[in-house]
């Protein structure tokens, strides 16, 4: 036995070294150290597992973060030196995996806050690592019985071994070690340590009592040569710090291994960061007649922190974004845009939180006021209103509100400093205006937003012949006083003449003052006058653009469309008179996705922001295109922070809400968790019956804290105000499938096929694997095999960077592993997947069997590496843009 630990002593002496001389290499792998250390890939990947249970990339990365602690100790490089010369080609992957792995961030090893080494085999130690369930107990107030009464602490402790021997051996448990009044035992199994702990505290509480805490935890030891040590070793006893006297305390892991044991009975304690363990951790109280369990606040211990029941619980999935619910949530955004206005985000934001959003100066043009006693011309005020705006929008470098969003203050009694604490921008524009005769006389004032001073104000008195020279006057004037540069390309569009008829104008005028009424009829009546500008100039490019907008939008929510050749034939007429009118290229563009070809209309879109990069309606189509139609979570990030940038003023809470959902989906799809929470929160709070942003929030939090039985009970805290809703059915069903508690999962998935089926709807399809899963392990092989076959069929016809995953999923439950694993691989090389795909994977029931495939932790590594370092591309482009 001796010489093979030896022998087991020099392999491991011999792959650190290998590993240790190629530290820096990135590219250095499993196949890299298999080929040095003259082994079959397979052969290394089963012997690695067995010394170390770990994969060989987990051994190699392990490796790296020693030597990377290493170093940091050592030296004063910063943390993306480091993370370069020991191989990590990401030094936010290299900062999350040391994270993970130390308990701390590796920017705190200069601070002193270091925390107890998880390290890997040391060369100079023998060692020997061994899965086992860890019990830890100790005599509460010991210390202090020692001071006051010595014999009496010494008889407690002769009992408590004494206790401790007969009782752990009947459980075939195995003390390991006795750490004075304390003591480290291991079994082979939870449920056996649990039942020793109980038993053990029933003996404890009777005559002679004792005090004493009791922990349990599963996971990972390491036996060397003086020492027992490891990550589970440690958790154990965090744990059992947290524990009371006569109570016994378990991790969630050790919960998952005993919660189907009738005679153990629990309760959940919530979720607890501990001292020098990674991720937050949920704790649990047997709660069996005659051990105590205390109230959450009686707890304390090695823990920096609870986290609250609220901040608890979360993720979505994976292969969650096909059903997309997406689309239902801009849909209700598109409902609320058209009703109202022809804008979509309008929702007040704070101050600090937008600026950090866009570093751009931005400004407001509040509604002119009509100083005419003519009320029939409140048209050509708005009129001048709009064209001034308009302007100002072509300018790039200008973030300009949009019209909608300040509509809400033409009769509003706020302040400048409290308008502007809820648009979030830095300057107003102020107008009034009268038309007298043939002249128009106008008033502009420039304020300073916060301060609320007057810094600059003109009274301008023109012809109406010369009302677009006084537009462009005015948007220059303006743009030079708060210092924006103009570029030649956009004095060139904002020097556009619309048209020489003024007439015609004047019809143009009072159609689009209806346009933004935002009603059908008013949406007709609009046409109308714009057919009748168009009678007097033929080339009026507006006027044409602006009949095509109002068809598209007559049509969208009718059934049978009645005016898509109308929409062609203006939207081409534009284009033709003026190809670089942003109307013209939205009216094409609003044609093509009004028969569903969203693809054609995407270059109109992307040229249409071209030209004029302020406006909400392009941004917030390119946002649903690029959430639903073709999946890019960088442009749908960049596309939604750019839409609440510039549309921040809600008319209604409904829409605010949705709006505040839809931003929150736009940041947990790429990873960042806190702004996702800030903006759910948002929602919520705007519309606290909002179902949508309820269970989305249950998903966020998911996300931070790993936690899935809360995430489960606040998924049915949501079910229960409506319990018709299929989509929150098949959340919960999903959440009892992804904790293995299938009898329950079935009865939730039950429901929600019988609701389904009552509502003739064919939703959620793909879906049927879990619920295959479900009903198979309940015993159900036929009906499972039905699931199966519609979920394979739907797979293989999936078009979406899912489909792979999709199938990878089928081939390894159906255990056709190569199958499975080639799918797999083929999935990592997409890139634009959520981040749902990394939290549900490799918990997913589906995947059990190509777990123990050698190809399976490198390629599931992959896939998250490489979400991490687009999360950092787009986090680095969002901050070079101004967005974040």
């Amino acid at each position: 036995m001796q010489n093979f630990r030896s022998m087991e002593n020099n392999f491991l002496d011999k792959t650190i070294g290998i590993i240790e001389s190629n530290i820096s290499n990135e590219a250095f792998g499993v196949s890299e150290l298999a080929q040095e250390i003259g082994m079959s890939r397979s052969n290394l990947l089963r012997k690695i597992k067995k010394l170390t249970n770990l994969s060989v990339s987990q051994f190699i990365r392990q490796l790296r973060l020693k030597r990377g602690k290493e170093i940091l100790k050592e030296s004063s490089l910063t943390v993306s030196e480091v993370s370069y010369q020991v191989g990590f080609g990401s030094t936010s992957y290299f900062i999350k995996c040391f994270h993970d792995f130390y308990g701390y961030p590796p920017g705190e090893m200069g601070k002193g806050n270091l925390g107890n080494d998880n390290s890997i085999q040391s060369r100079d130690s023998s060692q020997l690592h061994q899965l086992a369930a860890i019990m830890f107990t100790d005599i509460q107030g010991y210390t202090a019985l020692m001071q006051q009464d010595e014999k009496k602490a010494i008889d407690l402790i002769h009992r408590h071994k004494e206790v401790l021997n007969s009782v752990t051996q009947k459980f075939d448990g195995k003390i390991l070690k006795y750490y004075g009044d304390g003591a480290l035992i291991t079994f082979k199994s939870a449920i056996d340590a649990v039942r020793c702990g109980i038993e053990l505290q029933l003996i404890f509480r009777a005559d002679p009592k004792i005090p004493v805490r009791i922990g349990v935890h599963s996971g990972d030891i390491i036996f060397t040569e003086d020492d027992i040590i490891g990550d589970g070793v440690n958790v154990a006893s965090r744990i059992e710090s947290l524990s009371v006297a006569g109570s016994v305390f378990i991790s969630e892991k050790v919960y998952d291994e005993v919660k189907n044991q009738s005679e153990i009975q629990s309760l959940s304690l919530g979720n607890y960061e501990l001292k020098n363990v990674g991720k937050p951790i949920e704790v649990f109280a047997i709660s069996n007649d005659g051990l105590i369990v205390p109230k959450r606040n009686q707890v304390s211990g090695k823990f920096k922190k609870e986290i609250s029941a609220d901040l608890k619980g979360l993720p979505q999935h994976g292969l969650w974004s096909r059903v997309k619910w997406g689309i239902v949530i801009l849909i209700a955004v598109l409902i609320g845009y058209l009703i109202s206005t022809v804008d979509v985000f309008k929702i007040p934001a704070s101050k600090s939180f937008v600026h950090r959003i866009s570093d751009k100066k931005s400004i407001a043009v509040l509604p002119f006021r009509n100083d005419s006693g003519d009320s029939t011309n409140v048209y050509l005020i708005n009129g001048l209103m709009e064209s001034i705006l308009s302007n100002l929008q072509k300018i790039k470098g200008l973030r300009v509100i949009s019209r909608t969003s300040v509509e809400k203050y033409r009769s509003n009694p706020k302040t400048i400093p409290e308008i502007a604490q809820e648009l979030n921008v830095d300057y107003f524009i102020e107008g009034s205006g009268q038309k007298i005769g043939d002249q128009i006389l106008l008033n502009i004032q420039l304020i300073d937003a916060l301060a609320d001073n007057h810094l600059w104000a003109e009274q301008y008195n023109k012809e109406v012949k010369d009302i677009f020279k006084l537009q462009q006057e005015v948007a220059k004037n303006i743009a030079n006083k708060i210092e924006v540069i103009i570029t030649p390309e956009e004095e060139e569009r904002i020097d556009k003449v619309p048209t020489e008829d003024l007439i015609a104008y004047d019809h143009f005028l009072k159609g689009l003052d209806l346009f933004y009424k935002g009603n059908l009829d008013d949406f007709e009546k609009a046409i109308s006058y714009y057919k009748m500008a168009i009678e007097r100039d033929h080339e009026f490019a507006r006027a044409h653009a602006g009949i095509a907008i109002a068809y598209y939008f007559l049509d969208l929510f009718q059934a049978e469309k009645k005016y898509t050749e109308q929409i062609n034939f203006y939207a081409d007429k534009a284009l033709l008179l003026d190809s670089k009118l942003p109307q013209s290229l939205i009216a094409k563009a609003l044609y093509f996705m009004s028969l569903g070809q969203n693809t054609l209309a995407l270059p109109y879109l992307e040229t249409a922001l071209e030209y004029n990069p302020n406006s909400v309606l392009v941004i917030n189509i390119l946002s649903d295109y690029y959430a639903n139609q073709v999946p890019d979570t960088e442009k749908y990030l960049k596309y939604a922070i750019k839409g609440i940038g510039l549309d921040v003023a809600a008319n209604d809470s409904s829409t605010a809400s949705f709006t505040y959902l839809h931003i929150s989906n736009a940041f947990i799809q790429s990873g960042f968790i806190s702004e996702a929470l800030f903006y759910i929160d948002k929602s919520l709070a705007y519309n606290p019956e909002n179902l949508f942003s309820e269970y989305v929030k249950a998903y966020i939090l998911y996300a931070r804290n790993g936690d899935l039985l809360q995430t489960k009970e606040l998924l049915i805290d949501a079910l229960q105000k409506d319990t018709t809703r299929l989509d929150i059915l098949q959340e919960v069903g999903k959440m009892c499938y992804y904790l293995r508690d299938y009898e329950s999962a079935l009865s939730y998935y039950n429901r929600f096929i019988e609701l389904r089926k009552a509502q003739n709807l064919d939703v959620f399809r793909f879906e049927h694997a879990k619920i295959a899963v479900v009903l198979t392990e309940m015993g159900l092989q036929e009906e499972s095999e039905l699931y199966f076959k519609d979920y394979k069929a739907v797979a293989d016809k999936d078009n979406s960077i899912y489909r792979h995953l999709s199938l990878s999923m089928y081939y390894s439950y159906q255990g056709d592993t190569l199958n499975a694993i080639e799918h797999l691989r083929l999935f990592s090389q997409e890139s634009n997947y959520h981040y749902w795909t990394v939290l549900f994977v490799e918990i997913d029931p589906l995947i059990d069997n190509m777990k123990n495939h050698p190809e399976f932790m490198k390629i599931l590594n992959d896939i998250e590496a490489n979400f991490w370092k687009k999360h950092e591309r787009i986090k680095h482009s969002l901050k070079e843009n101004g967005l974040l």
